[in-house]
């Protein structure tokens, strides 16, 4: 990471277990780092090579999987990367998959991954090197910071260990920072996904929240890569069923909608 930070949520809505999709995620990212970390220290490091982001293989070398793969991938160097992603990904993970489900958790964190990713490649072309690997799950883990701040805004955290602050504050300071170290020298672990996990996220979420309708903005938002078929038709229905009875009244007369 680009700065040395912690922070985890008081007062969790999950009780302290390990949701499925948290676990999995937990479970083959530790499983990729210690293989990674072995091959490393074997001269065999090399085999993970094809798996990180590098934006000149992907655009021409057609290497789209490396969106994806990246994010499976920690430094082997050190524990500090890896420990800093699934502790946050376990302490704020937890309590979104609770709320939206593990389908729509996992399709969330993958896109706001893959959307980190993109960013990646089109800042190293325009500002930087697209041959520079990048790797690391930030995009994602930074995109479910901005999602508990916008789904549970008045949740006390601690700023490092330290300071109480409302979660909405403590994003708000997250994405300032990932917003000035994005402009700092790509290190292998790429500030700029740290920042285009939270624009990806915060945009799919407030477009989410805008598509519902008044009587169900107060559900969590969803998210998927795709709209939630079932919800929309049920929107609709109701939409196209209120028309129907405005124009009922209409044609009879009646311009209060609550006549009995």
């Amino acid at each position: 990471m680009g700065y040395s930070t912690k922070s985890y949520a008081a007062g969790s809505h999950s009780g302290g277990y390990f949701p499925t999709g948290v676990r999995w995620l937990l479970i083959i990212n530790t499983a990729l780092f210690v293989l990674y970390f072995f091959a490393t220290r074997f001269g065999s490091g090399e085999v993970f090579a094809p798996f990180g982001l590098v934006p000149a293989v992907v655009l021409n070398r057609f290497a789209i999987w490396q969106l994806f793969t990246y994010m499976f991938l920690h430094s082997p160097f050190g524990f500090e990367h890896i420990l800093f992603n699934m502790l946050t990904l376990w302490m704020f993970g937890k309590d979104l998959e609770t709320t939206w489900g593990t389908k729509r958790f996992l399709n969330y964190y993958f896109m706001c991954g893959i959307g980190a990713g993109v960013c990646v490649v089109i800042a190293n072309y325009l500002f930087g090197d697209p041959y520079t690997r990048t790797i690391g799950a930030s995009g994602a883990i930074y995109g479910l910071l901005i999602a508990f701040g916008m789904t549970f805004p008045d949740v006390q955290v601690l700023f490092s260990f330290i300071f109480p602050m409302k979660a909405k504050y403590f994003v708000a300071i997250i994405g300032a920072i990932a917003f000035i170290s994005s402009f700092g020298a790509n290190t292998g672990v790429s500030n700029v996904a740290h920042l285009g996990g939270m624009i990806f996220g915060y945009i799919f979420l407030k477009t989410q929240m805008s598509r519902k309708p008044a009587y169900a903005r107060h559900r969590p938002p969803s998210a998927g890569f795709f709209s939630n078929l079932r919800e929309q038709y049920q929107t609709w229905k109701m939409e196209r069923a209120k028309k129907k009875f405005q124009v009922y009244l209409k044609k009879h007369g009646g311009g209060d909608p609550w006549v009995n």
